[in-house]
């Protein structure tokens, strides 16, 4: 028996040596597979989030005076290609090349044309419009208030609001399911909203135990998981459909994306806080982990992922020290769109 025990002992031992190096190997492929390869300047100023239009080779950066526009082949940049006032978000419109942003400071989204960069109207929303999102179910546009605690459903054939479901407190990212149910990232209240869009009305929500502020969201459909990004330096991933907390994963601080990469149902979660950037990859219900983290530039927290090219765009900043309560500065000149290839 002994003999036998000793045998079977050497067999797990030996198992578990080459699941190591396996797992050893794969995250060293991760990391070399991540890597910085352009510095793309822009004028100075703040960023918000950033979308990608794949097709017409195209970045879309949301800016305080408006939506900037970098040229993904030939790294050209267009500071203001449509005016707005605190500009957090721009969406476009599937097969179409109308775009809408969102306008914190005057309560209103631009509809604008990418083609002619010429804007076609002005839609008023609730109070602090944030991030936009498409629902592909009820092909609407969805608007997170952040001010109001509403989100308000855009029609895009007639660029109006069709209506507006009630949610409460600080919205923040959201994601669709692609069957008519949006999820809605709470940041002062911890928690997931779900939304029933043909119902205009909150169904659910989830609670985020342990989540600070919770930011970006991403859906992955395959798997049904959410990812969750909190600024206390953590990912919740949730089982959409339970609402359980599957795994709870460290990341950096001060995250304020969660992008995904659908192929390979990859998580890209940018850290301002420490200027890192965290892979998820989400493998299947029980096993979701961080496979890889790598040094980006402090202050990149947003992003978008052009997922022909495999490459993700961080809008960026060196900053002043913060005075005060007020938030830290960008300094003069250091603005720019760090290029992480992930291939």
């Amino acid at each position: 028996m002994t003999t036998t025990f000793l045998f079977k002992r050497s067999i797990l031992a030996t198992a578990t040596a080459v699941l190591l190096l396996q797992s050893t190997a794969a995250s060293a492929r991760y990391f070399a597979e991540l890597k910085i390869v352009d510095h793309i300047k822009g004028a100075d100023g703040g960023w918000d989030y950033a979308t990608i239009d794949a097709a017409a080779h195209r970045l879309y950066v949301a800016r305080p005076d408006g939506v900037m526009m970098v040229n993904t082949t030939d790294k050209t940049v267009t500071n203001t290609l449509v005016e707005g006032k605190r500009v957090h978000g721009i969406l476009m419109i599937p097969g179409t090349t109308t775009a809408m942003s969102t306008n914190g400071e005057t309560d209103s989204v631009t509809v604008f044309d990418t083609a002619t960069a010429k804007i076609s109207g002005t839609i008023k929303t609730g109070k602090k419009p944030d991030a936009i999102v498409w629902e592909p179910k009820n092909a609407l546009v969805a608007v997170m208030n952040g001010k109001s605690g509403d989100v308000s459903l855009i029609d895009p054939k007639s660029a109006a609001v069709v209506g507006t479901i009630m949610v409460g407190g600080a919205l923040e990212f959201a994601a669709p399911d692609g069957k008519g149910l949006l999820y809605v990232n709470i940041e002062d209240k911890s928690e997931i909203a779900v939304l029933a869009i043909a119902a205009r009305k909150v169904v659910r929500r989830i609670a985020l135990k342990g989540c600070e502020e919770p930011t970006g969201l991403a859906y992955e459909p395959t798997t049904g998981l959410l990812v969750s990004a909190c600024a206390n330096s953590m990912a919740k991933v949730v089982d959409a459909q339970s609402g359980k907390i599957v795994a709870t994963l460290a990341i950096g601080p001060s995250p304020d994306a969660a992008i995904l990469d659908a192929a390979r149902k990859w998580v890209f979660i940018p850290s301002g806080g420490d200027g890192s950037l965290s892979v998820i990859a989400l493998n299947s219900k029980a096993n979701a982990k961080v496979i890889a983290k790598i040094k980006t530039h402090k202050g990149a927290r947003t992003g978008a992922y052009d997922d022909t090219t495999g490459n993700l765009y961080l809008p960026t900043a060196d900053y002043a020290p913060a005075v005060g309560k007020e938030r830290p500065k960008p300094l003069p000149g250091s603005f720019e769109i760090t290029v992480v290839s992930t291939r």
